[in-house]
């Protein structure tokens, strides 16, 4: 895949590959904080939850996302313990799963509640969710955010969850540059971005940001010569059951998932790498793709150092070959026809 204009490649001593969203300019790899959101992940007390995102922080990886419930509280406050000279991006969420229609009162008191719990004066990234396509009140919703980011309530709007028909449809009504991404799931066991997403994207300058690259931790060693775990087990958090029914329902079956962990292992042992390494790397050489978010477990499980060297190398065709070779005998471009387009798994 050609590199987009609006990504900066790393330097020759291997520094931190950035890109620009709006008038930021961040790095390709961002840390999810879905799991702050609930105890099912595992929790760690405050001080470690700070003191491990402190080291994000000094490590460049310097934008946050998905900050569901008590994830907007924890990261305003942090944030806010931060110098005034170093700048963290934050990117959140309002997601309408009810019809309702929307009233700029209705969007103006959404938007306030989530800058009150970030103890903030303006959004970085608004990124909008829909759930019933049927309901045309997403329109008029981002029209009525439209209007507040030219306010000032917000710095960057996207959207999340859309399929490739509707991000087209609200990039045509609301016009260049009002959208600058769509954050889906992309990854070698889920390509569906990879048919009609990418030429929306490029029809209208909008970046994705992916989450799922990693399937919830499957996409490493832990996972390789291990045999199919129970999907009820307490081994796995609630992301791993969701990504194991795409891996062996949707994608393939086991054995086939072993085979491309596999590629992935000799892939990244010619670059002295791991295999989550190369499966973020082959989803960050897509043009259209403007960052990963990697959840993050803060101060239980985390993975900084490994997560810091994709910047380090990139694919060779050869080593897309081999990983073509394995994708090719998976049901991974039928995806799109059994559980729909991006983000159709949710509705």
């Amino acid at each position: 895949m050609s590199s987009s204009p609006r990504i900066s490649r790393l330097g020759p001593n291997g520094s931190m590959e950035t890109f620009h969203l709006g008038s930021f300019r961040l790095p390709r790899v961002w840390s999810g904080l879905w799991q702050l959101s609930s105890s099912a992940w595992g929790t760690a007390s405050l001080p470690r939850i700070r003191e491990a995102m402190t080291k994000y922080v000094e490590a460049r990886y310097t934008a946050f996302a998905d900050h569901y419930g008590s994830a907007e509280i924890i990261f305003g406050q942090f944030r806010r313990s931060l110098p005034a000279d170093q700048p963290v991006f934050g990117a959140t969420k309002w997601c309408v799963f009810t019809n309702v229609e929307p009233s700029q009162e209705l969007v103006e008191a959404a938007i306030q509640e989530r800058m009150e719990r970030m103890q903030i004066n303006r959004i970085d990234l608004l990124q909008f969710h829909w759930q019933d396509y049927s309901h045309k009140g997403y329109l008029k919703a981002l029209e009525i955010l439209q209007g507040l980011k030219t306010q000032g309530w917000i710095s960057a709007l996207g959207i999340c969850n859309f399929d490739s028909i509707r991000t087209d449809e609200i990039c045509t009504q609301l016009g260049p540059g009002v959208i600058s991404s769509n954050q889906v799931q992309f990854s070698l066991i889920d390509t569906r971005p990879l048919h009609g997403m990418a030429d929306v994207c490029e029809k209208h300058g909008v970046q994705l940001l992916c989450y799922g690259t990693l399937c919830g931790g499957f996409l490493s060693e832990v996972w390789l010569n291990e045999p199919m775990p129970d999907r009820y087990s307490n081994r796995l958090t609630p992301s791993q059951r969701k990504y194991l029914d795409m891996i062996v329902g949707a994608w393939g079956n086991w054995q086939l998932f072993q085979d491309l962990l596999l590629v992935l292992k000799n892939i990244g042992d010619s670059y002295g790498l791991s295999i989550s390494n190369i499966a973020t790397r082959w989803v960050l050489d897509h043009s259209f793709v403007g960052a990963v978010i990697i959840g993050t477990r803060l101060g239980i499980s985390e993975h900084l150092e490994d997560n810091l060297r994709v910047n380090s190398f990139r694919l060779s065709e050869v080593d897309r070959a081999a990983l073509d070779a394995v994708l090719n005998r998976s049901n991974g471009r039928r995806i799109i026809t059994t559980i729909g387009d991006c983000g159709g798994e949710y509705r």
